[in-house]
């Protein structure tokens, strides 16, 4: 029999999954005999994020919309207009935009940049790759950050007003009977302090996406074809470790 049984555990909270009821009871029974557990019945809210089921069209989705609201109040955005996209169009971010006296310096010591910075990384990571790139250019001057970086933090703010009911949805895709669709993409050149390119990828499992990422390259690339080559590299690597 194919028995496969995946047991995510953080600090004192894990779920289990397996093929069949009778190796949930199995697994769950064997702990029970080591451990005092308190079973909260089949996943529907973990590490901030809510598990929807429709067993009967074979759908589950993942969505933060609470973790969105709870962020949009801490940083006094509850009540913000909305944009389309999650870094104003056109407009790329640099070191130059540091703050360049001493009122704009004075200015960055009352706003919480860096925190705002890092509630939006778990978002990034857990259920929004559609932001992964903006949070990524943003987190690169966490040290310095200026004015015009603190303006497009709270743009995307805005857009995540807009989108927080959006969910990452899974689904049987009979168009793609491969385990695993892939896609990798890169710019170049368009750090505009180094000059190096940015890869982006996400990999899906039937409808949705388990895995993304949109990291700056470690080197200069002298083409787009050496870009590209990067990013499908680093692509490789993660199906490989999927």
């Amino acid at each position: 029999e194919d028995v496969r049984i995946i047991i995510p555990v953080y600090v004192d909270d894990m779920t289990i999954a397996a093929k069949s009821k009778d190796q949930y009871l199995f697994v769950k029974e064997e702990l029970e005999k080591h451990f005092k557990l308190h079973d909260l019945g089949p996943t529907s809210f973990l590490l901030g994020v809510r598990v929807e089921r429709d067993r009967s069209k074979h759908l589950l989705s993942l969505s933060q919309r609470q973790y969105i609201i709870d962020i949009l109040e801490r940083f006094e955005m509850s009540n913000c207009t909305t944009v389309t996209t999650p870094l104003p169009d056109g407009h790329r971010l640099s070191k130059a935009m540091a703050p360049k006296d001493a009122e704009e310096i004075a200015f960055m010591k009352t706003v919480p940049y860096r925190q705002l910075v890092g509630a939006l990384m778990y978002l990034a990571v857990a259920t929004r790759p559609d932001i992964s790139y903006a949070v990524g250019v943003l987190a690169r001057f966490s040290s310095n950050p200026g004015p015009g970086h603190w303006k497009a933090a709270k743009h995307l703010c805005r857009y995540l007003q807009g989108t927080k009911d959006m969910k990452l949805t899974y689904t049987p895709d009979p168009h793609a009977p491969e385990l695993f669709t892939t896609f990798s993409d890169a710019d170049h050149g368009g750090d505009e302090d180094n000059r190096r390119s940015t890869s982006g990828m996400v990999v899906k499992m039937g409808t949705g996406a388990i895995s993304w990422a949109s990291r700056l390259q470690t080197i200069v690339t002298l083409s787009t074809t050496e870009a590209e080559y990067i990013s499908a590299v680093q692509s490789g690597q993660e199906i490989i470790w999927l």
